[in-house]
């Protein structure tokens, strides 16, 4: 079985692969105080619960847009797993051909993400991963990756309303019963929901404006669905795209040569 984790900056997202199919996925918080051996304990513990044990697992992958927290886990899969980790990095091999001005620069996310899409999906792509910031990537007919937009998330956007508008409540983002508020929390929802949603649809339109051939839309991440409910823009929701991405690129990097 295969380990993989994608590490974002808000949250941690762990996934079992046995062969194609994903068998166990969790959410946990990414926190760069943690211990190899509190990420240890806490790894044991899910895996514990579906009935597995280090043991069971014979390759791990990490994507991590948080360099400070590598330390730890790399340093957990060893003492643990007893396996070295693969590490989306430089001197990975992904089969994109990247066309960013330094493609170094390219998030580990967004690379695996890339992957997944176009294996899944094909090309010409535009792929949306609602994280703590929300990526938009564009993959144009000839599969390569041409760049993209990085902006705010829902979250970031949201806490700074909070901080900085005292009388303000904190809410929960939901879909409100009209965009035309009647209260203070159902006004809030439908300016932050709505807004975010024009700013999907904004930048994937003019996305596609660049494109000879008109490109599928791909969501991901935690908001993905309620955003893609309220958008005729997104195509496909998926999920487990980056986990998909990365169990690929394990199977790229670690394939018998001959």
């Amino acid at each position: 079985m295969i380990f993989v984790l994608d590490v974002g900056n808000t949250n941690t997202v762990l996934g079992v692969y046995d062969g194609d199919e994903l068998k166990h996925h969790w959410r946990i918080e990414t926190s760069r105080a943690k211990t190899e051996d509190e990420y240890g304990m806490t790894i044991k513990a899910l895996l514990s619960h579906v009935g597995l044990q280090f043991s069971d697992i014979r390759g791990i992958i990490i994507s991590s847009v948080v360099p400070p927290i590598m330390f730890a886990l790399e340093r957990m899969c060893l003492k643990y797993f007893h396996v070295k980790p693969l590490v989306v990095g430089p001197g990975i091999k992904t089969g994109l051909d990247i066309k960013y001005d330094n493609p170094r620069e390219v998030g580990a996310d967004r690379i695996v993400n890339a992957v997944a899409g176009i294996h899944l999906y094909g090309s010409p792509l535009i792929i949306v991963d609602f994280g703590t910031a929300t990526t938009y990537c564009y993959i144009n007919e000839h599969k390569q990756y041409m760049g993209g937009a990085i902006a705010p998330g829902i979250m970031i956007s949201t806490e700074a309303l909070f901080a900085r508008a005292a009388k303000l409540p904190r809410i929960e983002i939901a879909r409100p019963d009209d965009i035309i508020g009647k209260n203070t929390v159902s006004a809030m929802q439908a300016g932050i929901l709505y807004g975010y949603v024009g700013q999907v649809e904004g930048i994937v339109s003019r996305m596609k404006a660049k494109s000879k051939v008109p490109p599928k839309v791909i969501a991901t991440g935690g908001l993905a669905p309620l955003i893609a409910g309220e958008s005729d823009v997104i195509d496909v929701v998926d999920p487990f795209l980056t986990l998909t991405g990365l169990k690929l690129l394990y199977e790229k990097n670690t394939e018998k040569k001959g």
